[in-house]
């Protein structure tokens, strides 16, 4: 019915190293409450990416113009941010969706909640080869990510355009090559890390990145093939510790977002790489 090969990457860093990436969480000095006692300095896990970009270019100037002073905290990836949000070091971070989270959740005893979605840019398949998706090759290579919720979303994304079936009994959020009930192209797919897919696209008939990568490597979201179907559960969030939820800071971000200040940015910034939520609309 397949074929799929796994790429792993040798010589994984170490969960101590990992941990040892979060910065301790720093002294904050008496301008971080107003004279109510509310909190205003907020802190947030800062990323190479669209997400953070998107939340400093059109967010963080309405919180600013609120009152609030914002501090970053560099992290090298999404793991960390969740490690450093579940210990107190910062206060909230814009780069994952409802799957992660709970996944971290499960995984490390974690209280993190989402609070309001914001924009998502798609996964979508790609071609150094090919203009389109007709007459695909007999035998085709494609990468896919190898990590669970993006491989998903990579293999929900071939059953969209029709390249192969998924057991319909399969959980859509953790779907995996060995839930393809037909191949009828032969497709050989090929799993791998998402960070490394964009370099190799050349050696592939087709690749699947998410929209990160995509912006990360400087790949034009309009010559996608095609695009998945945003999923609820993979509509990118903001997060932050639970009992922060309700946290008049918080809220804050929340109104934010939904402000119409941040919906005439998106109207006068987004060139298709964006899908935005319909309550944002």
């Amino acid at each position: 019915m397949k074929k799929i090969h796994t790429v792993t990457l040798a010589g994984a860093l170490p969960l101590a190293l990992i941990l040892g990436a979060c910065a301790a969480p720093g002294t904050l000095d008496s301008g971080d409450d107003d004279a109510s006692g509310e909190k205003t300095t907020i802190t947030y896990s800062k990323s190479q990416g669209p997400y953070t970009e998107l939340f400093e270019d059109a967010v963080a100037p309405i919180l600013e113009e609120e009152g609030y002073t914002l501090q970053s905290q560099d992290v090298s990836d999404l793991l960390t941010a969740d490690i450093a949000l579940n210990d107190g070091d910062v206060d909230f971070n814009v780069e994952q969706h409802t799957a992660y989270l709970e996944a971290f959740n499960a995984e490390n005893d974690g209280d993190l909640v989402p609070i309001t979605p914001i924009p998502t840019v798609p996964a979508g398949i790609y071609s150094d080869r090919h203009d389109s998706l007709d007459d695909v090759p007999q035998g085709a290579t494609v990468a896919v990510p190898n990590d669970a919720s993006n491989m998903a979303r990579a293999y929900l994304l071939l059953e969209k355009i029709g390249w192969i079936e998924l057991d319909e009994s399969a959980d859509p959020t953790a779907v995996t090559g060995n839930d393809i009930v037909a191949n009828p192209h032969d497709l050989d797919i090929t799993e791998m890390r998402s960070l490394t897919i964009p370099p190799a696209s050349v050696d592939f008939d087709y690749i699947v990145i998410t929209g990160s990568i995509v912006y990360n490597a400087g790949i034009d979201p309009a010559t996608a093939l095609a695009t998945e179907d945003i999923l609820d559960h993979l509509v990118l969030q903001v997060v932050v510790k639970e009992e922060n939820a309700e946290e008049p800071w918080a809220q804050a971000i929340v109104n934010a977002y939904h402000s119409e200040e941040f919906a005439t940015y998106m109207e006068e910034n987004n060139d298709g790489l964006w899908w935005i939520p319909e309550e944002l609309q």
